[in-house]
């Protein structure tokens, strides 16, 4: 059936999700999702807008959340940007800020969906390498360039970039758009976010399906100079102009002003992670330095598809990629004390 396809599509190479597996014993480990529930108070805002009201349309602009992101972060309202998911609002930049002459800049081992865009969207890119410790180096980036971007703390690694060092990869481009993706900072990082009304070309995005606990709500959204922001509304409203439904507003509003909770839980996953991190390096892993919600390691004496499919048998499943560079590495992400327990029992004969 695929003469009925546009010629593009058959060149397309699709993004792969992590397993989500219709077990219900299983430790899952591999889609980085916060083992700890929603906010309390955003699950009773959901439940408050459970109501006839479902048979209107929601505000398209989202404003009740964009000025609850707008109170924390202390941006106005108008430096926001919502959409379905921080995946979306991706799609959203790379349709309608990414799209130049020159290639778009982003590390070689990163999120995955970064490609999978330019092949969307016809862009070229330039992957550029991790340095021998898989870290980002900033003076790899000042070269000419249609806009860079990288998530920080960094997707699959784990690994956090300074503020400082990103603020050397923002002057070295002052006429790029600089996209910084913060799927994982509330973990260990320091948002971006701070520096947006002193470079215009700075983009930050955030998703609530990490640090709060929103995965199946898909909210995302972004903070930049209003200029960049009227960019993305302009191609939402080409595309979809109601994308987040009234549950998600209020949901999503509620989960950022429950700042206590929030802060708690994520203490709770940062604690836990430390504590992984000690119990693998004792059984000879080497694990690199994470700020996110998961950890990378790999073992100089197991090969990592091989632990996979051992951790698997025993009902904990975990990440693995087969790129060339980390292919000896698992990412796991980080469960309940009982979750992790799990993983550690997983491994118990190494």
């Amino acid at each position: 059936m695929s003469k009925f396809w546009s010629p593009f599509v058959k060149d397309l190479v699709p993004y792969v999700p992590g397993e989500q597996p219709k077990l219900t014993k299983l430790v899952k480990l591999n889609t980085n999702e916060n083992p700890y529930g929603p906010s309390p108070k955003a699950l009773a805002a959901m439940q408050t807008e459970l109501n006839d009201n479902l048979r209107l349309y929601p505000d398209p602009n989202g404003d009740v959340l964009k000025q609850a992101v707008a109170r924390y972060y202390g941006v106005q309202g108008n430096q926001v940007f919502l959409g379905n998911g921080s995946d979306e609002v991706l799609a959203h930049i790379f349709h309608g800020l990414l799209q130049h002459d020159q290639p778009l800049l982003f590390p070689d081992i990163s999120y995955s969906f970064y490609p999978v865009y330019c092949g969307l969207y016809g862009i070229k890119f330039d992957a550029v390498p991790l340095d021998e410790q898989f870290q980002i180096n900033p003076a790899d980036y000042a070269k000419p360039n249609g806009g860079i971007i990288f998530p920080n703390p960094n997707a699959p690694t784990g690994c956090l970039l300074a503020l400082e060092a990103v603020e050397q990869i923002l002057k070295a481009s002052p006429d790029s758009v600089v996209v910084v993706d913060e799927a994982y900072i509330d973990f260990g990082g320091e948002t971006a976010i701070t520096l947006v009304d002193r470079y215009p070309n700075l983009l930050v995005t955030q998703t609530l399906s990490k640090s709060r606990s929103l995965a199946g709500l898909r909210v995302g959204l972004a903070v930049g100079h209003p200029d960049l922001i009227e960019a993305l509304e302009r191609i939402k409203n080409s595309f979809n102009s109601y994308p987040l439904d009234r549950l998600a507003i209020v949901g999503a509003a509620a989960a950022f002003d429950d700042r206590e909770y929030f802060d708690k839980t994520c203490q709770l996953v940062i604690d836990s992670r430390e504590n992984v991190i000690g119990q693998l390096q004792a059984k000879g892993f080497e694990v690199l330095p994470s700020a996110a919600n998961f950890i990378f390691a790999r073992h100089p004496k197991h090969d990592a598809a091989g632990l996979a499919a051992k951790l698997r048998e025993q009902g904990v499943i975990v990440r693995h990629f087969k790129q060339e560079r980390i292919a000896q590495f698992l990412r796991i992400s980080i469960g309940t004390p009982e979750q992790n327990q799990a993983l550690i029992d997983g491994l118990s004969d190494l």
